[in-house]
């Protein structure tokens, strides 16, 4: 996914008088040739994640539509007063690109893990949050993020799906059908979703586009389901929760959250350990599933 972004940004500053990218020492070998032809719009701050968001914020105020890029923690996390003041105070917005997601390099340890990323977003009004699943969905994501209005994070991952399943457009894309609940997966998680409810009669829908979420879809999915919804997704667990009861909130209904937990898992493994230990593979989600069912 990473690649994909750098290629398709750099793409972008060549073609768009009003694209910059700021960068952290994060990818810079990505942006080797778009920095030497748009030295102006190519700009390596350094190891200061702050600066990284103000100095876009700062881009924004002039006009142009600034994409800041390093690893989530230190671009959500530590830089979230930046995200707050020099983005959504001014009044202004910008596209935020983040590599690391909740764990993927676990060997850094928790100074790179950053669950809370999209929660944070939440606390925001209008941003716009776009998990793809595959390589092959970033650069519709990315050209839909640079062409809109409003703040947007897109948040890569080295965890993805064998293929990509989706465009641009946020609407939940159904799978598979079945009659006892609507399981809406996101982003890199569709895989490790279809594998935990083979031979489940529930419907897998997918989506890239957890913010806005298509509510509406989530809305006939779950008519059809017995109200009953489960929501999988690749950051802390319950993130969505409050988006599917307000959405949910003229009927009774059931509502599943499986997400990372919250304990601080003290211990370095690799990816695939943490997401078996937050119960995030196919055997996790299987059994969460089947005890709530």
């Amino acid at each position: 996914m990473r690649e994909a972004f750098g290629a398709h940004a750099g793409a972008l500053v060549a073609r768009d008088p009003r694209v910059a990218v700021v960068l952290a020492d994060i990818s810079t070998d990505l942006f080797t040739e778009a920095a030497a032809a748009h030295p102006d719009r190519v700009v390596n701050v350094g190891i200061r994640e702050q600066l990284l968001v103000g100095a876009a914020g700062g881009l924004a105020l002039a006009g142009l539509r600034p994409i800041a890029h390093t690893y989530a923690p230190f671009l959500v996390e530590r830089a979230f007063e930046q995200v707050k003041l020099d983005f959504e105070h001014q009044g202004t917005s910008g596209v935020l690109v983040s590599v690391g997601a909740s764990y993927d390099w676990a060997e850094g340890s928790y100074t790179h893990f950053s669950p809370r990323d999209v929660a944070l977003f939440d606390t925001l009004p209008g941003w716009r949050v776009l998990v793809p699943g595959h390589a092959d969905e970033v650069p519709a994501l990315l050209d839909r993020a640079v062409d809109g209005p409003e703040g947007a994070y897109l948040r890569l991952s080295l965890r993805h799906n064998a293929s990509a399943h989706a465009g641009a457009d946020g609407d939940l894309r159904v799978l598979r059908e079945g009659s006892r609940a609507a399981v809406i997966a996101v982003g890199p998680l569709l895989d490790n979703t279809l594998a935990a409810t083979e031979g489940l009669d529930v419907t897998v829908a997918y989506t890239n586009t957890p913010r806005p979420l298509d509510t509406e879809g989530l809305r006939d999915l779950a008519s059809r389901t017995g109200n009953t919804v489960v929501l999988v997704e690749p950051y802390l667990e319950g993130t969505s929760a409050a988006v599917a009861s307000a959405a949910l909130a003229d009927r009774p209904h059931r509502l599943l959250s499986v997400g990372v937990g919250r304990a601080e898992l003290r211990r370095y493994g690799t990816a695939d350990d943490h997401e078996h230990l937050h119960g995030l593979d196919a055997e996790g989600i299987a059994a969460r599933l089947k005890a709530f069912l």
